[in-house]
Order: C-alpha cells, then structure tokens, then sequence
C-alpha cells in the first residue's frame, strides 16, 4: 500500500482536535483556580484556537482573555493560570495536554501567621502554585445580612457610604440660565449684556427651568421579625441621609418614629445610638397599615411623599388588618413618583409573597426588590435612579 500525504481535511481535523484538547484542559485549570467558565466560552475558545493557530502564543493569550475571563478581577488568575499552564505545556512537549498538570492554589489571606510560614511552604513544594487573594470587601458584598458580626456590620457601613442614591430629577419652578436659543429669552441678562455694549443686543441670552433630585423617604421596619436585617438595614438608611440633602427616614414598629435628625450626623456610631435611643419600639411587634396611615396623614399625603420616591424596607409580617394597609398602600402609591418595597425574604428559594401584609401591599408597587446584602442594595440604588 503505497504512502500518501494527509489532505487539507486531515489537517484541519487534527488542528481542530488539538485546539479542544487544550481548550477543554485549561478550563480545568481555570475551574480549579476558582474562576467561572461556562462549557459555552470554552467552545468558543477552541474556535478561537483554531483561527489564530496554537503556534502565536500572544494569539492564543488574548483568545483565552477575551473568552474565558470574564470579569475584570479574573484576569490577575487568568495570567498567572496562562503563564503555568502553557509553560509547562511548552517545556513537555506538544502532547503535554494528555499528562496530568498538577498546580498548587495558595489562597493569601493576609493572615501574619500564614504570611510568615508561606516562604517555608512555597519551597517544600515543587508544583507550580497560583496565589489567589480573596477580597473581603467582594465577600461581604453578597453575604446575608442575617449572617453579619459586629465587625462586618462596620466594614458594611463603608460600602453603603459610597452607594449613589440619585433618583430621576423633576423640574423645578426656579429658572436657570440656558445656552438654547429655543427656550424662553431672559430679558433681563440681555438688557444687562447690551448696556455693556453701547446699547446693542449682540449677546442674547435665554433661560429654562432648573432641575432638581426628587425627594427620597425611607420607611424601616424595626419589628422582632426583621431584627436580624434591620441593624444593617439602619446603617443604610443612615449613608442615605448622611449623603444626601433631600432624605427622610423613618421607623416603623408599633408606632411611627421620624429618625432623619438623628441620623445627619455624619458619624455613624453617634448617628445610630441616637436613633437607637429614639426608637422605643425596636424588636417589637408591627402594624405597617397603622404606621402608614399616620405617615400619610402626618406627612406624605401633606407633601413630604408627593412627586418623591418612597421606599419601604420590611419582611411584610403585619398583625395589623391587611385591609387597612392595601388602604394606605394605595393612599400612597397615587402622591408619590415611584414606590418601592424592599424585602430581605425574597432571596429565599421557593419564595412567595403569602405573608398577609406583602400580599396586601403588592399590587400597589411600582418595584419589588430584594434586601438582604450589600449587592441587593446596589441593585436598589439603580431601581431608584430609573
């Protein structure tokens, strides 16, 4: 049988065969360094592979940035992964893919102790080894609040500082000046120009209504059943107020309590003992409907909810009649601009709003959202600018 050279088609299977055997195992490699890569961006690496070729080693760098790290912070492990990986694929040979690639995670903690025994570690091993360092600020960013200790409740309270709670600006009846000349002449700045000309109207000048934030209120529920969220909840509600001027905070328990003077300290520790100390009813039981009715008569309805962004942070247990709340509720929704409701249970699998008081509340809102970490108020913060 005589010999013949292997066709176009060979050819092309065989690169397409060794582009998914590397691509398949260096996912492996950046799964166990802890990175996220769906089978999709692995299929899509190998495409990749096979349109730059396996012999361009930048090529193949940012064929793999751009498929498979998908984060900005990825990409610290996807180079240290890449720099391994394919190192010792080079220093193998070809075929290094099909041996076994032993790599040792080192996870920094910051740790003193761990700092000093690390040099010790690193050379009593002889694997390659990719350190990771773990945030612990993007930790805390999703834990449950439920879940916090003292010492995360003060590190939470910096992450919540710098939350931009900006809602979607209103018009104002104060005028501004304006470089449009469709809006409206303003006379005055005109003849003022003209006198400095000698009488001629060179410069004209114009003005359009200004626009201002829209007034954000806060309602926080402080009953037993939201003690666990509230203490976290209270230092929101107070990087809110500290940060912006048109805040209002209350609390709602047995009774309605207005807190936003005790919370414009811009020291949280004196900020949150006076409200501690104004709120007489914390960890006790809850009447939302009664709560809302005195906040409507007393001060939404008045104009302190009219054209503002109104939002209400509760479980939604009530012992009060759900008929009076869905009354309030309603009340409420038709002064303000956007009403929202914020719930730390609905993270929960398998979560329906059955509680008698969210049920009755429910179909009177504009946004219903979670609220049990620091990633679910981010998400609170845009629902508020929309």
């Amino acid at each position: 049988m005589s010999w013949a050279p292997p066709t176009v088609d060979d050819t092309v299977r065989t690169q397409r065969s060794d582009a998914a055997q590397i691509a398949v195992a260096f996912t492996r490699v950046l799964r166990g360094a802890g990175l996220k890569v769906p089978t999709s961006c692995t299929h899509t690496f190998a495409e990749a592979l096979c349109a730059v070729g396996l012999d361009d080693r930048t090529g193949v760098y940012w064929s793999g940035r751009a498929t498979l790290a998908r984060r900005p912070e990825d990409i610290d492990v996807f180079d240290r992964a890449f720099q391994v990986f394919f190192e010792h694929r080079r220093s193998n040979g070809e075929n290094a893919e099909d041996e076994p690639l032993s790599i040792t995670i080192a996870v920094d903690a910051q740790d003193d102790h761990d700092a000093d025994d690390g040099p010790d570690t690193a050379e009593a091993n002889d694997d390659p080894t990719i350190e990771l360092r773990f945030s612990t600020t993007e930790v805390l960013r999703h834990k449950d609040f439920a879940q916090y200790s003292s010492d995360e409740l003060v590190l939470a309270q910096d992450l919540m500082s710098s939350l931009r709670l900006v809602g979607s600006p209103r018009s104002s009846l104060r005028l501004g000046p304006s470089a449009r000349a469709t809006s409206r002449p303003d006379i005055r700045r005109t003849m003022q120009a003209a006198i400095r000309s000698g009488g001629e109207p060179i410069e004209r000048h114009h003005r359009r209504p200004r626009t201002r934030l829209r007034r954000l209120v806060l309602l926080l529920d402080v009953s037993g059943s939201m003690e666990p969220y509230a203490r976290a909840l209270l230092r929101f509600v107070h990087a809110a107020v500290a940060g912006r001027q048109k805040v209002e905070a209350f609390a709602l328990g047995t009774r309605l309590t207005r807190i936003t003077r005790e919370l414009n300290s811009r020291d949280p520790d004196i900020a949150l003992a006076a409200a501690s100390e104004r709120v007489i009813d914390w960890s006790g039981g809850t009447r939302l409907g009664d709560g809302l009715r005195a906040f409507n008569d007393e001060w939404g309805v008045r104009g302190l909810a009219r054209n503002s962004i109104v939002v209400i942070l509760s479980d939604g247990w009530d012992r009060g009649d759900p008929d009076t709340l869905s009354e309030q509720m309603e009340r409420l929704h038709r002064v303000t601009h956007r009403l929202v409701w914020v719930n730390p249970l609905k993270v929960t699998p398998g979560y329906a709003p059955l509680a008698r008081g969210m049920a009755a509340a429910l179909p009177h809102l504009d946004s219903f959202v979670e609220g049990h970490s620091v990633a679910a108020m981010e998400e609170l913060c845009r629902v508020i600018s929309e």
